[in-house]
């Protein structure tokens, strides 16, 4: 009985992305790494099977050798090595520090980040780089691609991805091709744009950097935020 035949609550890779990953019981995450059951039995009543010969407990099932797994029925070496190299992955996930987002506390921080992205180019760029309540970054993006003179930021497009990660504030940034540090007419009234998009959802507007090749503007340090 394949899973595309169970109800809908029951299969593991529709519940997955309908009510996320936390949803899905052990038995559930380990009939997605199996894929399939047996002839007699479905994907998720063979890791329920599987799970209760070693009491629950995926440490346990950790010590299960390749030939350990394949003696229960409906479970080949294919599947017993992709259940093997999911738990490896684990183990060794476990064992690993979670990197530290680095934190950005002044207008040279984001400048260090941004220049590696912009201060070489030859037509305008816009970019943006998200952070959580902390000032740390959680995500750094290319919004738009321009010409010599100008990139427009679609408003809408900065804000989704914001609240794609959950972002607090933004710091957003451009080059000028030119070597110009002047913030035109169109610099500033994008930023007030951002900046009163960004008060509605309750996602500041920290900085708004023009990049040069050896140097930047900021909107923050000149009062201009």
């Amino acid at each position: 009985m394949s899973i595309k035949f169970l109800a809908e609550d029951d299969r593991p890779r529709e519940k997955f992305l309908l009510k996320g990953k936390g949803s899905l019981s052990d038995s559930e995450l380990l009939a997605i790494i199996m894929g399939s059951g047996s002839r007699d039995e479905t994907a998720v009543e063979l890791a329920r099977k599987i799970l209760a010969s070693v009491n629950n407990n995926w440490h346990q099932l950790s010590l299960l050798s390749v030939k350990d797994l394949t003696k229960f029925k409906g479970v080949g070496e294919v599947k017993a090595i992709s259940i093997a190299t999911a738990l490896e992955i684990g183990r060794r996930r476990s064992s690993q520090e979670i990197p530290e987002k680095p934190m950005i506390s002044n207008s040279n921080g984001a400048y260090q980040i941004f220049k590696n992205h912009l201060s070489d180019l030859r037509t305008e760029e816009f970019w943006a780089i998200f952070l959580n309540q902390n000032n740390r970054v959680i995500h750094i993006s290319q919004l738009t691609q321009g010409g010599i003179s100008q990139s427009i930021v679609d408003v809408r497009i900065l804000f989704k991805t914001a609240l794609d990660h959950f972002a607090t504030g933004v710091i957003v940034a451009h080059n000028h091709p030119s070597g110009n540090l002047k913030p035109s007419k169109e610099d500033i009234d994008i930023t007030q744009k951002i900046r009163e998009a960004g008060n509605t959802l309750t996602i500041q507007l920290l900085d708004h950097l023009i990049i040069v090749q050896n140097s930047y503007f900021s909107f923050s340090d000149e009062g201009l935020l």
